[in-house]
């Protein structure tokens, strides 16, 4: 039987996001942090949950490298990023001696700290938690979902960018949100393209880029939003 959640961990989390992708560099972290800025934007009390164990990127995305992790009564404080304390982070990138030093561990012990990440962290009161994983659907993904089922609705944002090996690996996300009772709200196609400087004009990388979208929008039965490159290439 699951143990309820208790006042000091999740209990205050209204809503909880995971950004999920079957193949790594496609933007899941960038898409963490521009999700979690939009919601802070909106209003929102946001806070960030790091599990990707082995490549932590949430501290350097938002300026908070070098912080320290503190303890209180409820646990581990998050490192807020500011004043305001309407953005919060915990990832393991804030544990380690050196942004450099490497996380060579077992699942049974990523699996631990992912637990303990949820059980112990005093997130206080927050309209959404954004989960930001590692690619693909192992250990870690496991845990995190099992991990956080017991606290509120779960939601899962899976990531993709339009070439088709990066769109075969997505559809085998969907399949694992499915197996897992994920609802899928919705799946972003990162880095489609790129904004013309001079005419801010769309212009898509390859001539696939729409129809591998209409693709995982086909097999998914979720709404999809295009994202394109802010820059234009070199």
């Amino acid at each position: 039987m699951e143990a309820a959640a208790e006042p000091g961990n999740l209990a205050g989390v209204r809503h909880i996001i995971l950004v999920l992708s079957g193949k790594g560099g496609v933007g899941k972290s960038t898409i963490s942090t521009e999700l979690a800025l939009a919601l802070r934007h909106a209003g929102k009390k946001v806070g960030i949950l790091d599990v990707d164990l082995c490549g932590p990127s949430i501290p350097r995305m938002l300026r908070a490298q070098g912080r320290a992790v503190h303890q209180c009564d409820s646990g581990w404080v998050p490192v807020f990023v500011d004043q305001e304390q309407s953005i919060s982070l915990m990832s393991v990138g804030f544990l380690l001696e050196s942004p450099d030093e490497a996380v060579v561990w077992r699942g049974p012990k990523k699996n631990a700290l992912i637990k303990q990440f949820v059980a112990d962290v005093a997130w206080g009161q927050l309209d959404y938690l954004v989960v930001d994983t590692p690619p693909g659907t192992s250990d870690e993904h496991m845990a995190a979902v099992e991990a956080l089922r017991p606290y509120s609705p779960l939601g899962a944002l899976v990531v993709t960018t339009p070439q088709a090996v990066s769109v075969g690996d997505v559809r085998r996300e969907l399949t694992f949100c499915r197996k897992t009772g994920l609802q899928v709200v919705g799946v972003v196609e990162n880095m489609s393209g790129f904004v013309c400087p001079h005419c801010a004009a769309l212009c898509l990388w390859t001539l696939s880029s729409r129809g591998a979208w209409r693709k995982v929008k086909t097999s998914s039965g979720t709404s999809l939003r295009v994202l394109p490159s802010p820059h234009s290439p070199p």
